[in-house]
């Protein structure tokens, strides 16, 4: 049967109403469109609802079996609807969030500040995690989404680009190349350089842009945490190469480098799972804030 929700509520509130009228008016609705609504729902059920006169308008015993039982249903899913429209506009809660290192210290700091800010009672529970355990927190629902760095496009993922992330030569204030306000990458040619390992997204970006130029790297050590490379470049062990989204410590510079070549920092998700409310309101500020111009 073809039998919609306002068939219902208008035969319900004539039913009640027990005129035609004030049915209409309770629902905000014109007298005819109550009218053309009743005359349908008899046509879809093949029995009369109302027996109608001048003055009144009587439901028979269809008419009243169908009320009896229908306005209790209506009530359940007036209910049930409320409650899932509610659900939409709710601020309470936590959402989980994976980010690669780089970004957990230098992306999702401002956007659970401004979250907080925002709304006091939501949560964001970040999850600090290598690359591929963010991909696998993602796939396996672990995390309502993750932040990660151009993952591989295998069509298990939703991703939507959040910026763009140039890549910047760390070394000491009295390295050679410190000297430079930009360092071509052939300058890296034989250096000492200290690189995260493959758990980090960017590494295979930087050794492309290496063998893209054909530079033979000289890494000299492969580090977990950015954390660790910087301390070794203060060390003296080497130079780096590391994302502008991940400042050094002052006792660092960095110094762009020529041709300039960036990580693309993205948003991802399962493929064709809808967020939760709560989840696209932290995926959204994140938009918001990628685009936002510094301070």
């Amino acid at each position: 049967m073809n039998i919609s929700l306002r068939q219902l509520r208008a035969f319900l509130a004539v039913a009640r109403q027990q005129h035609f009228r004030r049915a209409a008016e309770s629902l905000h609705l014109s007298q005819p469109a109550v009218s053309r609504y009743i005359a349908d729902l008899e046509a879809e059920l093949g029995i009369r609802l109302f027996d109608r006169t001048t003055r009144e308008v009587v439901p028979t015993d269809a008419g009243r079996y169908l009320e009896s039982a229908i306005g209790r249903v209506l009530d359940e899913l007036e209910g049930v609807l409320s409650h899932v429209h509610s659900e939409s506009e709710r601020k309470r809660g936590k959402v989980h969030v994976a980010s690669v290192p780089t970004l957990s210290a230098g992306l999702m700091p401002q956007c659970i500040a401004d979250c907080a800010a925002r709304y006091p009672e939501l949560t964001i529970q970040l999850h600090d995690q290598a690359q591929t355990l963010v991909l696998d927190s993602v796939r396996g629902g672990e995390v309502d989404f993750g932040v990660a760095i151009d993952p591989p496009l295998t069509g298990e993922f939703d991703i939507e680009l959040l910026l763009r992330d140039p890549f910047v030569l760390v070394c000491r204030p009295d390295h050679p190349l410190a000297k430079l306000d930009r360092v071509p990458w052939r300058k890296l040619q034989g250096q000492a350089l200290i690189l995260l390992d493959y758990s980090s997204g960017s590494r295979r970006l930087i050794d492309r842009a290496l063998a893209s130029r054909n530079i033979e790297a000289n890494i000299v050590q492969q580090t977990g945490h950015t954390l660790t490379t910087f301390r070794m470049v203060e060390a003296g062990l080497g130079i780096s190469v590391s994302p502008a989204l991940s400042p050094p410590p002052p006792t660092l510079v960095t110094r762009p480098l020529t041709p300039q070549e960036s990580r693309d920092v993205v948003l991802i998700k399962r493929r064709q799972r809808s967020l939760s409310p709560l989840a696209m309101l932290v995926w959204e500020r994140l938009r918001v804030l990628s685009h936002a111009p510094p301070k």
